[in-house]
């Protein structure tokens, strides 16, 4: 992997004090994300947690019929394995790398005694972040029964774009259709109006976003509750973005 790699990409890894960085570092495994690729399986046994640095990765409810809905997302400002931290050994939900790129592992039992530690940043940091992704987990369920197809994929977009350094991403509509949980024709019809307004750019599994501030006055309330809760819990432990090697999620 590239030396600009740097687990300071990740926010939560970022801010943390030099005294509990320091002894995690030797233990941050990096690790290639591809698209695709699923990091944990429903049910199955937690071993280790991952912080993305420039990857995506997608949390999924998987019915027995096999279809799937997205219940979050979570990047650069985050970390996948809040089950392990906060009781338990296995998670209900699929996680699957929605954009590829790379991120860090620490093994469960190393995160389980710095979590524990007294007085430990981490110990805040992660509760404050599960609070986020609780909230985010919440709206996302009242935006798939309330609003619109298109309306939710302003959402998807906005959230995954947050996450990203770039504007674009690379995303097939029958993988956005199982994230949203609906038809693929849906999300065809979706992206076709949003690039007929000139919001977007589409093409073989390639989106652009081309206008943004217009994306943000057509995406529904709860692209601004989740970014407005995640900004209350944890913008003053992220700081300034300029300090991290990335561009921060709020």
């Amino acid at each position: 992997m590239s030396t600009a790699h740097s687990p300071k990409q990740n926010y939560l890894l970022a801010a943390l004090p030099a005294t509990e960085f320091e002894p995690l570092l030797p233990h941050l495994e990096p690790v290639h994300m591809p698209l695709g690729e699923i990091l944990y399986e429903s049910g199955g046994q937690l071993r280790h947690v991952y912080f993305p640095a420039t990857s995506i990765v997608s949390l999924l409810y998987v019915l027995a019929d096999g279809a799937s809905a997205e219940i979050a997302v979570v990047g650069n400002e985050g970390v996948l394995g809040i089950s392990l931290f906060m009781g338990g050994e296995t998670t209900p939900s699929q996680a699957v790398v929605q954009s590829a790129g790379y991120g860090y592992r620490l093994e469960a039992q190393l995160l389980k005694q710095e979590f524990h530690r007294p007085r430990a940043t981490l110990h805040v940091l992660l509760l404050r972040y599960t609070q986020a992704l609780i909230t985010q987990m919440a709206q996302t369920a009242v935006c798939n029964r309330r609003h619109s197809v298109e309306q939710q994929l302003c959402r998807w977009l906005l959230l995954s774009l947050d996450r990203l350094s770039s504007n674009e991403l690379t995303m097939t509509q029958e993988l956005i259709a199982n994230m949203l949980g609906v038809r693929r024709e849906g999300v065809t019809e979706a992206a076709g109006n949003l690039q007929r307004a000139g919001l977007i750019r589409y093409a073989r599994g390639h989106i652009e976003v081309l206008d943004r501030p217009r994306l943000e006055r057509e995406v529904c309330e709860c692209y601004a509750v989740v970014k407005k809760e995640f900004d209350r819990l944890l913008s003053d432990h992220f700081g300034n973005p300029a300090q991290t090697a990335g561009r921060s999620p709020f």
